[in-house]
């Protein structure tokens, strides 16, 4: 019989300072139980090897391993195999497992900075697999689902302006309206772009561009409303936001837009017939889900403005 699986007990065990009888105790068993296991006289019931591998903050795998090493917390251990994978699912493991140790208030600064790390490198998974995914829709062009195109062109941008890349949105932008001054959509992008660099002046110069050419586009008013509302226009951002819904009247970007300004001057009764539209909408679009989440800010928010 095979003693790697004893040894290990034994070096785990020494590792996290545990005697024979704290680690029984910890477990369970008996201590004679424990010193059985160590001296390779008998083996741990299967059902316990969860248990044995969480105390000395180990995985299974490591019990049966030559060289395997006990790490100061299980969260510890699950971190340098996401570390060494990149695997989602590992990190999903030792998120859970970090959360755990924070709630229970066990948590050290060596085991924060750790668990920053490991949402650093998510976050580098995540925003590459994102463009990836991004990048997938866009080469389907418009004329596959020209809503879906247009929300992954601003998802992406926002993205982009988040990382700092706001002057590639800009560089772009500028490059497609060249390109075919006649699609609303690369207007949109244009104005949008500005907007996520903070450069007003250029986004309320492309906004009226565009809608001189495209006077019915509820989503480019939308977009000067948003515009004149940053630079303080708001007679003018509620004029724009108002001839959205008017030529689109399921075009909820304008009424949150609204919503939001109203938020701003306490006027709960255009708020809440605002959100009360969103809602209705929602529901007949089958977004049920959305439609609760909307009544319940719908509440909150006029408990906060009465």
């Amino acid at each position: 019989m095979s003693t790697v699986l004893s040894k290990n007990l034994k070096k785990f065990r020494q590792q996290k300072n545990y005697t024979q009888e704290k680690a029984a105790e910890i477990l369970g068993v008996s201590t004679h139980t424990v010193s059985r296991w160590e001296c390779n006289t008998t083996l741990p019931d299967v059902t316990l090897l969860p248990e044995i591998a969480r105390l000395y903050c180990v995985t299974i795998d490591d019990l049966f391993k030559e060289s395997s090493t006990a790490y100061k917390n299980y969260a510890q251990r699950l971190a340098s195999v996401y570390e060494e994978t990149r695997n989602p699912e590992d990190f999903i493991c030792a998120d859970r497992e970090f959360k755990r140790l924070i709630q229970k208030g066990e948590d050290s600064p060596e085991d924060l900075w750790t668990y920053g790390t490991l949402h650093h490198f998510m976050m580098q998974y995540s925003e590459k697999n994102a463009i990836a995914l991004f990048d997938r829709v866009l080469d389907m062009g418009s004329n596959a689902d020209t809503e879906i195109y247009w929300k992954t062109k601003v998802q992406k941008m926002l993205l982009y302006s988040q990382i700092g890349k706001s002057k590639d949105n800009i560089k772009v932008a500028l490059a497609e309206v060249q390109k075919n001054a006649n699609d609303a959509i690369n207007w949109r992008c244009l104005i949008t772009a500005y907007i996520f660099d903070d450069d007003l002046k250029n986004a309320y110069e492309s906004f009226t561009k565009a809608a001189g050419r495209f006077p019915n586009d509820a989503i480019i008013y939308t977009l000067g409303g948003d515009v004149c509302d940053k630079m303080g226009k708001t007679k003018e951002a509620l004029s724009y936001w108002r001839k959205a819904v008017a030529w689109d009247s399921t075009c909820l970007d304008a009424k949150y837009s609204m919503i939001n300004y109203f938020c701003r001057i306490k006027d709960a009764d255009q708020c809440r017939r605002l959100l009360r539209e969103i809602v209705e909408e929602l529901k007949n679009s089958g977004l049920d889900i959305e439609a609760e989440g909307e009544e319940r800010r719908l509440k909150k928010l006029l408990g906060d403005l009465l």
